[in-house]
């Protein structure tokens, strides 16, 4: 699909990069500021609001429950709670003295999205405006920078959103892979007129994750590359001030850790938020995104100027907003920032907006209808809440069906006589799909993500490697001591979707045992695995693309591929089987164990 050209574009690169010009009125806010006898200084207050991660959320609505969202925290979330708070925000500022800013993942994470993306397309001719265009547009945002996850569904999905969108999306080291050049406008300037004194002019530079050549390599391989923001703010940010701007702020899909989840894949930091505002001098603000975490503000010291830069990251799916307030104060002609300080506010303290939950009630029922299919029967109730330290029968099902997808796939090939070994991980602790009737909602629950499926060849002492840096999940727990299920996992803050099971084998996780050296007995077929055997091996598409830095898997020979989603290909499992019974896919291949003895 050609590059979009939109009515915010006013500069064109070979690419249909440019740079987003908005003119906007509004009243100076004057205060005290020079002393006794002198001119009071002029000043202007600004506020830049701002979310991220919103995966799809418009309503305060759990698709996999068919019911209202809630949790123990007491949260709501959804872009219909976000229009009133922003509402309230310009009640309290003035709507002229706001900006509304994104970092990113927007149109991948919820059954709308999906069904927007693989039900009834945008890309289809006379297809519909994407829902999170139309709430998006509807609220006002001013720009959106690049997710990840906007990359999910291909670069078609992705332009046609971005010409159904009011706003650009930026994305300053998403580059042309040929030519270099942006393929997504790079910033954003948006104009305050401010009376009696110079206009106010704000730059917002949108940077998104390095991470996407691996995880979406599929869809960006020689079409796009992306470099390290660091380096990328490095060369823009100078340049918006050589243009005029008061005020630079920073829309990155990125958190603030200064960690990566892809190893040494790519030569980029994954979470470089807080390495940008300290290596990169020019930057008042910057909306954190990606990591799916709450930091009201975040002070971090520029290296070069000593100045601080506030960081602020909002929880996502529209749960919390962001706001920037600024104060700027006029010296010899030219606005200088004189301090920022960021909070947040809670979705949960307000209301839909009707106008919001009015716009999409048609597409919302159509979502809730599709989830409600019922595909089979389950003979009885299989749930994840143990999975992450028990082998669940629930997750074997994923395992299984992603088994019998690649054999089928592989037959009548050179490979169709190697055995297949599946991965699979406990994403959810809360899925369940219950005993009786069995609909789409139960089992997008059990597999969140949009995922695909890839075979790769791998060899035994291979997949040893990969079964260790898995069992890297689990806390050392010394043989005797009390086990608390609560602090079994997640060590070094590995998440759940970066634990794996492998099924077709039979092994053992001493946790006693340091990190590394945990697996044993391993076995296939009953005897030692042999290190030098050949197996295919079933995988989605994040862990084959190097997602979570597993060993081996990313540099494997890759042996098929398609672009259908697990989620997917489980439904139509069930579909076919009519009865979802544990006998067809359970099996127990793996236990924790203590110096060889069963945790539980």
């Amino acid at each position: 699909m050609p590059l979009n050209r939109r009515k915010f574009l006013t500069r064109s690169a070979v690419t249909g990069a440019g740079v987003a010009l908005a003119g906007a009125a509004a009243p100076a806010a004057e205060a005290a500021g020079a002393g006794r006898g002198r001119k009071r200084a002029k000043r202007y207050e600004l506020t830049v609001m701002g979310t991220t991660d919103l995966h799809g959320h418009v309503f305060n609505w759990d698709y996999f429950k068919d019911a209202e969202y809630s949790d123990a925290a007491g949260n709501a979330r959804g872009l219909a709670r976000m229009s009133t708070l922003v509402d309230q925000v310009r009640a309290e500022k003035g709507r002229h003295n706001t900006l509304l800013l994104d970092a990113g993942d927007t149109i991948q994470g919820t059954p709308l999205t999906y069904y927007y993306a693989k039900v009834d397309p945008i890309t289809a001719e006379g297809g519909p405006v994407h829902p999170m265009a139309q709430a998006m547009n509807a609220i006002g945002y001013d720009a959106v920078a690049l997710g990840n996850h906007e990359f999910n569904y291909g670069i078609e999905t992705l332009r046609t959103f971005e010409a159904q969108c009011d706003f650009p999306l930026l994305g300053a080291n998403a580059l042309d892979a040929k030519t270099l050049r942006p393929a997504f406008p790079p910033y954003f300037v948006k104009t305050f007129r401010v009376k009696g004194a110079p206009p106010v002019k704000v730059a917002v530079l949108g940077l998104t994750n390095p991470g996407i050549a691996i995880w979406d390599k599929a869809y960006v391989q020689g079409k796009l590359t992306f470099p390290g923001l660091e380096e990328q703010a490095a060369k823009w940010v100078p340049k918006l001030r050589s243009m005029g701007a008061d005020v630079v702020v920073v829309s990155a899909h990125s958190g603030s850790s200064g960690t990566s989840s892809y190893g040494d894949q790519l030569p980029y930091v994954e979470n470089a938020a807080a390495n940008v505002a300290r290596q990169v001098p020019g930057i008042d603000a910057i909306l954190v995104g990606h990591a799916h975490q709450e930091i009201a503000e975040l002070r971090v010291t520029n290296d070069e100027t000593g100045r601080d830069v506030v960081l602020s990251e909002p929880l996502c799916y529209a749960e919390r907003l962001t706001l920037f307030d600024f104060e700027l104060v006029l010296e010899r002609g030219r606005w200088r920032v004189e301090s920022v300080r960021a909070s947040l506010r809670d979705a949960a303290t307000v209301e839909d907006d009707p106008r919001i939950t009015e716009l999409l009630s048609d597409e919302h029922a159509k979502v809730v209808a599709y989830v409600n299919q019922v595909v089979g029967t389950a003979t009885r109730t299989l749930t994840t809440v143990e999975a992450r330290y028990k082998d669940a029968p629930i997750i074997d099902l994923i395992a299984k069906v992603q088994e019998d997808v690649v054999r089928a796939a592989l037959a009548g090939t050179e490979y169709a006589s190697l055995p297949v070994l599946s991965q699979a991980s406990p994403f959810s602790r809360t899925s369940q799909i219950p005993a009786g009737e069995v609909t789409i909602r139960d089992l997008s629950s059990l597999y969140v993500y949009d995922n695909t499926l890839v075979a790769k060849l791998m060899t035994g002492a291979q997949i040893r490697a990969y079964l260790e840096y898995s069992a890297e999940y689990f806390v050392q727990t010394a043989a005797g001591a009390p086990v608390d299920v609560a602090k079994l996992t997640n060590a070094n803050g590995r998440p759940d979707y970066n634990y794996d099971y492998v099924s077709g084998l039979g092994y053992e996780i001493d946790i006693a045992r340091p990190a590394g050296s945990r697996i044993q007995n391993l076995t296939f077929g009953g005897a030692p695995l042999d290190d030098a055997g050949r197996f295919v091996f079933a995988v989605n598409n994040y862990r084959a693309n190097g997602g979570g830095a597993f060993p081996h898997v990313a540099s494997a020979k890759e042996l098929w591929s398609e672009s259908t989603e697990i989620r997917t290909r489980i439904a139509e499992w069930v579909t076919a089987k009519g009865v979802l019974d544990p006998k067809d896919f359970a099996s127990v291949d793996w236990r924790l164990t203590r110096d060889g003895v069963p945790v539980f």
